[in-house]
């Protein structure tokens, strides 16, 4: 190679390099993740007579496996703790689920200390420490009534029977739903993806009537229920990662009862997994942790044995507390 030449290929050698450090920087700027989620679960208080020799509190180990799949631990929280404590367990976990079940949504221990964690929770996201709450079917209708401040729920039957979704115009610019390739979800209005298995709801024109709610929330779906009336079947919170569903995506993974329509497809089951990864990752946001890893291993569900219950209950297996 000629002098000229080889000066010329010294140029354009640090040219490239000049280039793709420009383009490449060091370091890459990115939010920062938790790796290690824990998301607390608050558990419901045993009512039926069968189940009350097993403990005062349960949950559902569906719930439980539906989180773990989506790649975090879970926290089970009782009903009995001080606000001190719960305001200690808000700072350790990084998100919240509030399940599926039967309680009064105003006086009962589950919606005292559901009120704690969604003052918290509202008071940390305005602070720009993000913390996501999710609500199905019960845990929904908990939600509505604390930010409406009342209980507008009424009549809106649909038991046992899975449903396509009818989607709202938000639906396609919702974080919820951002993820979902688009083939699928023209899937989710076409097909019964969604398990009901609820008495009462909130219908659209409580809804659209109701000024809290609607500055609050987007209603994303809607279904009918079995006597015509209207009902919100799926919410997102505008300005904070609060999320709602009438119905259970938990159920298209774990639960297997033949005489309730669990939605088993694969198209259910890719529904189940998409949403579970979606308030995973989410909760992946929140930076909160324990103060040392004795303290957080002995908080986990892995603690507890899951008592098998498909023989008395419509559950295959329950965690007591």
């Amino acid at each position: 190679m000629s002098r000229a030449g080889f000066s010329a290929f010294v140029c354009l050698f640090f040219a490239g390099c000049f280039c793709c450090s420009k383009a490449m920087p060091s370091k890459l700027n990115q939010e920062t993740f938790n790796n290690r989620p824990v998301i607390g679960i608050l558990t419901q208080i045993v009512s039926d007579d069968i189940m009350k020799p097993f403990g005062s509190t349960y949950i559902p180990a569906s719930y439980v496996k539906y989180i773990e799949s989506g790649g975090s631990r879970v926290m089970p929280i009782r009903l009995t703790h001080t606000t001190d404590e719960y305001e200690n367990i808000f700072r350790q976990i990084n998100g919240l689920l509030l399940i599926g079940g039967a309680a009064n949504l105003e006086t009962s221990d589950f919606a005292r200390v559901a009120k704690i964690f969604y003052r918290l929770a509202l008071k940390a996201n305005d602070a720009g420490d993000f913390f996501p709450i999710w609500g199905t079917c019960m845990g929904m209708q908990q939600l509505t009534v604390l930010v409406a401040g009342e209980n507008l729920l009424t009549n809106t039957t649909a038991e046992n029977i899975a449903l396509p979704l009818n989607l709202t115009a938000e639906a396609s610019t919702s974080k919820m739903f951002e993820g979902f390739p688009s083939e699928f979800m023209k899937v989710l209005t076409q097909e019964p993806l969604t398990g009901n298995f609820h008495h009462y709801g909130l219908t659209v024109k409580t809804f659209q009537e109701n000024e809290k709610l609607q500055s609050f929330f987007s209603i994303l779906s809607t279904n009918v229920a079995e006597n015509g009336a209207h009902f919100v079947s799926t919410i997102e919170g505008k300005r904070y990662p609060f999320y709602g569903t009438q119905w259970h995506p938990e159920v298209n993974r774990f639960q297997w009862d033949r005489k309730r329509n669990f939605p088993h497809s694969a198209h259910a089951v890719q529904l189940s997994s998409l949403l579970a990864q979606f308030f995973v990752e989410e909760g992946r946001r929140s930076l909160h942790q324990f103060d040392n890893p004795e303290e957080e291993a002995s908080s986990l569900i892995y603690n507890y044995t899951p008592v098998y219950a498909a023989n008395f209950t419509g559950y295959e297996q329950l965690y007591f507390f």
